[in-house]
């Protein structure tokens, strides 16, 4: 009996390695892009250690880096569900320019940062539905439609504030401004970084644990097949597009409230650096396939690629040549890996 039951015993206890060997390379496959864009921060931080350590061991560029990245962060993070859609929306630089002239506008003449931010998200989810309604019922092919819709709100604000800034210094004296961009801890800690890692935790939560972003992922991945189950594939489509609009307002107003002040032209520039952290996030340009996550680690590396760049000897000039290389790069990569089927 008692060999039989050392047998037993040794039959339940050897498996035991295998199935933790297979436990660890399932959990490597299935978050291959997540540990690979991971693997790119480290290797990219430890090449701005090792050319530049006088700057890059000291915490004042990491605070500086918190203080800027949010401000595309945050779109690059709504944007992620207009791509896993397999859609495109390039208006959203402009839809935070002329958003935040009205949180401008409105400001001023109440001089309620409440009241101004209200407005200035309900024109931002507005420019989304426009946005949306065009690609789902109109039928636009969303980068048609979004290029118009780009230059529709640039030209709006453009005319709206006639070439002119709205100086908001007195923002500084609202309590919300320190819950928007104050710093805690003394000046370590950016809020807007607070908000940028909070809205990224609960966008991921609703991108993988909530019905929406399954229906966002089956939307993407087949839209026909989505609508057979029953999925309002239009409504997904319009939604998304007011998440984007949303959120480039939002976006807007912690741009505004850090340098309390408005120009025109806010949001110039930000289309590039955007996209860039989405793609080389993870998310596929052909949609059904995305990461929160990846989109996150994604705006680390942009935001702070700029910057190391310099510091480590390098002319500016490289910044956009490295965007563009990233970018074109990354889609080709899992444009490849979907024609093997990975």
């Amino acid at each position: 009996m008692s060999g039989g039951s050392e047998q037993v015993t040794g039959e339940a206890v050897a498996p035991q390695p295998v199935a933790k060997g297979r436990d660890w390379a399932a959990f490597v496959a299935a978050h291959k892009i997540q540990i690979a864009i991971t693997l790119i921060l480290v290797g990219l931080y430890s090449l701005f250690l090792t050319g530049n350590p006088d700057v890059f061991l000291r915490y004042d560029i990491y605070r500086s880096f918190m203080s800027t990245m949010p401000f595309f962060g945050i779109m690059a993070l709504a944007m992620t569900f207009v791509v896993t859609l397999g859609e495109m929306d390039l208006s959203f630089p402009s839809v935070m320019g002329f958003s935040t002239w009205v949180f401008g506008t409105v400001y001023v003449s109440s001089e309620s940062f409440l009241l101004a931010l209200l407005a200035c998200l309900l024109v931002g989810v507005i420019a989304g539905l426009g946005n949306g309604l065009l690609v789902a019922k109109v039928g636009i092919p969303s980068i048609v439609a979004t290029i118009g819709t780009m230059f529709l709100w640039r030209g709006a604000v453009n005319m709206a504030a006639e070439g002119k800034g709205i100086a908001l210094v007195s923002l500084r004296e609202s309590p919300l401004h320190q819950v928007f961009v104050g710093r805690l801890f003394d000046d370590v800690l950016p809020m807007q970084f607070v908000w940028m890692v909070a809205i990224a935790v609960f966008l991921g939560l609703i991108y993988r644990r909530h019905r929406f972003g399954s229906h966002v992922l089956f939307v993407g991945d087949n839209a026909a097949s989505a609508a057979m189950m029953g999925i309002k594939v239009d409504r997904v489509k319009i939604a998304c597009f007011m998440l984007v609009g949303g959120f480039a307002a939002l976006a807007g107003v912690f741009l505004t409230s850090e340098v309390t002040y408005f120009w025109p032209s806010q949001g110039d520039g930000m289309l590039l650096t955007t996209l860039a952290a989405v793609f080389i996030g993870g998310t596929s340009v052909f949609g059904g396939k995305g990461t929160l996550y990846g989109t996150f680690i994604g705006v680390l590396i942009i935001g702070s690629l700029e910057a190391g760049i310099v510091a480590i000897g390098l002319t500016g000039f490289y910044v956009q040549f490295l965007y563009g290389l990233l970018i074109t790069v990354s889609v080709s990569i899992y444009a490849l890996l979907l024609r093997r089927g990975g």
